[in-house]
């Protein structure tokens, strides 16, 4: 057992923010929270300054990260690096995310995620396969000569039993109803991105099954107000989870506040949509035969378009506060809560309390990240 005591700052729980908190650990789980008590002994004695203590974030779309890009590197050894990478951000659970490939590489992919998680990697829930069956008038930086149908080995290959989650971005104008079911019934969390698809379409896909939104208004048919398009049919929606990159760059603030304004906030998700020079040195880096730039923060190729991000979720959080105008508890929700339950790890991740894994940022006053914990053991 480790007895933590936070004070003077915010503590970020599900009954609320306390000034104030203890936090007992056992086994890497909360086993105890409630207010601090000055005359308690404790192990750990952590003033926050000011600052926040919130559950550690949960990002579903992770490239890459410590100059290392999943699709090349898909291996065990490449999974630890990036999560290594993000953990100093805050990060303490990720889903390793495949740009299109061939279905070998989403073999080596699926595989290496199981080994990583048997390994004890820390933090790895799962995969995001995003494509390769997405449509080529909304690929973003991804190369086309990869996509491909969802043929009956491919959805055998994702449908295998795997050991964390498995999540797949796809366009719905490209599978069938059938094929969401026989997805959806092996447990694979289907998310729409890099789609086309018409408002019917999308709300059809949705209907049978698809329950998230891959970096909403990114690679996708626009709202049109005669053609609602994919992302009229999400705004229209109140249930399906949405990630979004707040970094300024794809999604211009205005239209991200209105989004927030015409759905629940307990279905945004916020992504990184990280690439290798997300903790790394060397900010340029190579995307399948192309180089990628960073120019002041804005991953670029060679014709602009752009490449993933170089955001953390700690500043994800922090434009979500500055940009965005929203409450950093909501922030911290979105980071963690939101997306630990599109995932249904809910009784088990992203938030403090009774029972859940001890994963936890402290944050400064103004949200700069100054230490993180996996299982209530200090990780970065």
């Amino acid at each position: 057992m480790t007895i933590f005591r936070f004070s003077n700052g915010h503590v970020v729980t599900p009954a609320g923010v306390l000034n104030d908190a203890t936090i007992v650990v056992e086994d890497g789980r909360i086993a105890q929270i409630g207010d601090a008590a000055p005359d308690q002994a404790v192990d750990h004695a952590i003033d926050l300054d000011g600052g926040w203590l919130m559950p550690g974030f949960v990002d579903t779309q992770v490239n890459g990260g410590g100059g290392v890009l999943f699709n090349d590197t898909p291996t065990v050894d490449g999974i630890a690096a990036i999560g290594a990478a993000h953990r100093p951000f805050g990060t303490t659970a990720f889903l390793p995310t495949l740009i299109s490939d061939t279905p070998d590489v989403i073999a080596l992919a699926l595989d290496a995620v199981d080994a990583a998680i048997l390994a004890g990697v820390p933090g790895v829930l799962g995969i995001h396969i995003e494509g390769p069956v997405i449509s080529p008038a909304r690929k973003g930086i991804h190369d086309p000569t990869r996509f491909q149908d969802l043929d009956d080995d491919l959805l055998a290959l994702l449908t295998r039993p795997r050991l964390g989650r498995v999540m797949v971005t796809l366009a719905p104008e490209r599978v069938t109803a059938a094929q969401i079911a026989t997805l959806t019934a092996a447990g694979v969390l289907i998310s729409i991105g890099h789609s086309d698809a018409d408002h019917a379409t999308a709300s059809a896909g949705m209907a049978a099954g698809i329950t998230g939104v891959t970096h909403l208004f990114n690679a996708m048919s626009p709202l049109v107000h005669r053609a609602p398009g994919v992302v009229g049919a999400v705004l229209d929606d109140q249930t399906v989870y949405c990630g979004i990159i707040v970094d300024g760059f794809h999604v211009d603030d205005a239209v991200l506040r209105i989004a927030l304004r015409a759905r629940p906030h307990d279905r945004f998700m916020l992504v990184s949509d990280a690439m290798p020079c997300v903790g790394a040195a060397e900010k340029s880096f190579v995307l399948q035969g192309r180089e990628i730039h960073v120019e002041n923060g804005r991953c670029v190729g060679a014709d602009g378009t752009l490449a993933g991000s170089d955001l953390d979720m700690a500043g994800a959080v922090r434009n979500t506060v500055d940009r965005l105008g929203v409450a950093p508890e909501t922030a911290a929700a979105m980071a963690a809560t939101y997306p630990a339950a599109f995932l249904r790890l809910s009784q088990e991740r992203g938030t403090l309390q009774v029972g859940r894994t001890a994963d936890w940022v402290v944050l400064t006053c103004d949200l700069h990240p100054v230490g993180t914990w996996i299982g209530g053991a200090s990780a970065a």
